[in-house]
């Protein structure tokens, strides 16, 4: 089992420092961004698609540096009915395909992506709830009108390229618990769509993560180190699904993820917030949870995801890493 770093948190970094903070923080993995919702610093798409010594180049920096790429991400809303934003998240996701299948890299990383609610929409709209029948309908029609074909193309490719498409389960996306991903590989007959399993996104939603790698079996392809700290008090008023975010103020450069869409500020006083890993579970949790990975696949790839707002980039991502390198030790792997 190899334990890394996602690179995004380091995006004001060249590539050769980059993995060069990595391999002084013990770690042997990298994880690269391929476009969706932020662009892709430490790797020169075009380039190497382009051109066989590019490619060559690119990997033997890897090998210096003794840095495994391990995978792509590509976590945006190919669904998105917005046009400035879902055919170029999907245009992202199929390149990275593309050129992951050049490089010999195995994994890349997305997410499911949400449509509108019926045909025409022009923004996303997640359903979590259908107790009325009106909330079904959307459902019939994002599922069968939209994710499934797309996702069957998605698998077609995937397989031809012979690179594992990695779903991370996030809200605000059709696919963002176990049943979910399951609905999806079941409905699109998918041998090269699976989890990837970022703990992170179902501490909050109350699901356990290594109860979701036991149900997922062999279906897990690839794994995210992030931790997330619930605040009871805060849950106790607010419960988990708050919408007390606001939009981040023009002169502060909010974040773009798509089109004319940035990320918003979180609440004051959250309910839940993504911590380096450590900081929210200890090793009661991370030990169970990487020997359960290990089980899966004793190759699989952990790679950090630093979120962690309270620590800086090296801070975070060295606490991450002391951490997750110990549990495994703990582990056995």
């Amino acid at each position: 089992m190899r334990l890394g770093a996602y690179t995004a948190c380091l995006h004001d970094r060249s590539l050769d420092e980059t993995l060069k903070i990595l391999g002084e923080l013990g770690l042997t993995s990298a994880e690269i961004n391929t476009g969706g919702f932020i662009a892709a610093p430490h790797i020169p798409i075009d380039d190497l698609l382009a051109s066989a010594g590019a490619r060559e180049e690119y990997l033997g920096r890897y090998a210096q540096a003794g840095i495994t790429l391990t995978g792509f991400n590509c976590n945006g809303n190919p669904l998105n009915p917005d046009p400035l934003v879902g055919p170029k998240h999907a245009a992202d996701l199929r390149r990275s395909i593309e050129l992951a299948a050049l490089l010999g890299v195995k994994r890349v990383v997305t997410m499911s992506g949400l449509p509108g609610a019926h045909a025409g929409a022009t923004a996303a709209n997640w359903v979590v709830n259908p107790w009325d029948s009106q909330w079904l309908d959307a459902l019939d029609y994002q599922w069968d009108e939209v994710a499934v074909p797309f996702w069957r193309d998605i698998q077609a490719r995937a397989a031809d390229a012979d690179v594992k498409v990695c779903i991370e389960m996030h809200p605000h996306n059709i696919v963002f618990n176990p049943p979910t991903l399951l609905r999806l590989i079941e409905q699109t007959g998918a041998t090269h769509v699976g989890a990837e399993m970022d703990p992170s996104h179902l501490f909050w939603q109350g699901i356990d993560p290594v109860a979701a790698i036991r149900y997922l079996g062999d279906r897990v392809f690839h794994a995210a180190a992030k931790d997330t700290r619930i605040n009871d008090e805060n849950v106790r008023l607010f419960g988990v699904l708050d919408d007390r975010f606001t939009r981040t103020p023009a002169d502060q450069n909010p974040l773009n993820l798509g089109g004319h869409n940035t990320l918003n500020q979180w609440p004051a006083q959250p309910s839940w917030q993504f911590v380096a890993v450590g900081r929210g579970h200890g090793d009661d949790f991370w030990v169970p949870f990487l020997q359960a990975l290990h089980e899966v696949d004793p190759d699989m790839a952990v790679n950090i995801e630093h979120e962690d707002t309270e620590l800086d980039q090296i801070e975070g991502l060295r606490l991450a890493a002391e951490n997750l390198i110990a549990a495994g030790r703990k582990a056995g792997i």
